[in-house]
């Protein structure tokens, strides 16, 4: 039986203040800034194709080269991934706007302008500044992965595929996650047709060879930043749940609710050695609250016997939004 179930805090109403907005387009801005640095500093450098728009953006970059030299003289004639980012990105935009709705875009809006910016004004190295390509594929797209995580624990976006499976997800019931993985294959495997830089030429090598391992750098830069947006996210959305075993379970419940701002369940139990009836406080919290959790108990009652499990996922009020997919 459940004695009373508070899993939202009466003196507590989570919502989106004025500073924690701002808050988040600043870290949207300043976040999206070493995926900017990987891209001009090692994924253009070593002339890798990865996934999403900036895969697409890339490959113009190559084809273009030298076909435009009075237009874009700073990058050898080719048109720079900043310009043709912000071209696809608006039109994107715009279509989601009239299909998806305007509500959906404007943190994307301005995800795109920020890596729009960090794309013009950070240069293109001649050199990679990771000379070995592999490791220039692993580590440039664990940085990549951690810049797009810190975007989107601050609910952003930077825009590219992610507005164009939201598109298709409007309409077909196909996941966001198959929708994006079938366009990142479709970029990464075009690598292979693209002609070869001088860079990545080996005398005396198949070139069939050399460029399936293009296509391969492409592979493990994406596979990279994948593992480094699920670590991170996990981090940051990691939560625990509590069963506080106690006499004084009313005073460590009401401690939890008004001073961590959590919802508390006390449920009925029954000692089964004792036979006697005992209170059990279960109550979830994100990870970074739990050393809060322990000290409220300590101080109340250094003798309550505490369980922590470690939760996958949470959802509802307090928590992340509950999504149909």
């Amino acid at each position: 039986m459940i004695r009373y179930s508070q899993f939202v805090n009466p003196h507590y109403t989570p919502r989106e203040s004025s500073g924690r907005r701002a808050f988040e387009y600043l870290t949207i801005i300043i976040g999206i800034a070493p995926m900017a640095l990987m891209v001009n500093w090692v994924l253009l450098p070593h002339a890798f194709v990865g996934g999403g728009l900036t895969g697409i953006c890339s490959i113009i970059y190559y084809l273009t080269g030298g076909l435009f030299p009075g237009l874009f003289p700073e990058y050898g004639g080719a048109i720079p991934v900043w310009l043709t980012t912000f071209v696809f990105n608006a039109i994107l935009l715009l279509i989601a706007g009239l299909t998806v709705g305007w509500k959906f875009c404007i943190r994307t809006m301005v995800g795109v302008a920020a890596i729009t910016f960090w794309y013009r004004v950070i240069p293109i190295l001649p050199q990679p500044i990771i000379a070995d390509p592999w490791l220039g594929a692993i580590i440039g797209g664990f940085v990549f992965g951690l810049s797009l995580g810190c975007v989107l624990a601050a609910n952003g976006s930077s825009g590219g595929t992610d507005i164009v499976a939201m598109i298709i997800n409007h309409y077909h019931n196909i996941s966001l996650g198959n929708i994006m993985l079938a366009c990142d294959i479709l970029i990464i495997a075009s690598a292979f047709f693209l002609p070869l830089p001088e860079s990545m030429i080996e005398e005396g090598t198949n070139p069939i060879y050399l460029h399936i391992k293009r296509v391969l750098y492409g592979v493990a830069m994406t596979i990279s930043y994948t593992v480094a947006v699920d670590w991170l996210m996990a981090r940051l959305h990691q939560s625990v749940h509590f069963l506080i075993y106690s006499s004084k379970y009313d005073e460590i419940a009401t401690a939890i609710n008004t001073t961590v701002n959590r919802g508390v369940t006390v449920l009925d139990g029954t000692g089964w050695y004792s036979k006697k009836p005992v209170k059990v406080i279960s109550v979830l919290v994100r990870k970074p609250e739990s050393s809060l959790v322990f000290k409220l108990v300590h101080d109340i009652d250094p003798n309550a016997l505490v369980s922590i499990a470690d939760v996958r996922g949470v959802f509802g009020s307090g928590f992340d939004k509950i999504k149909a997919k």
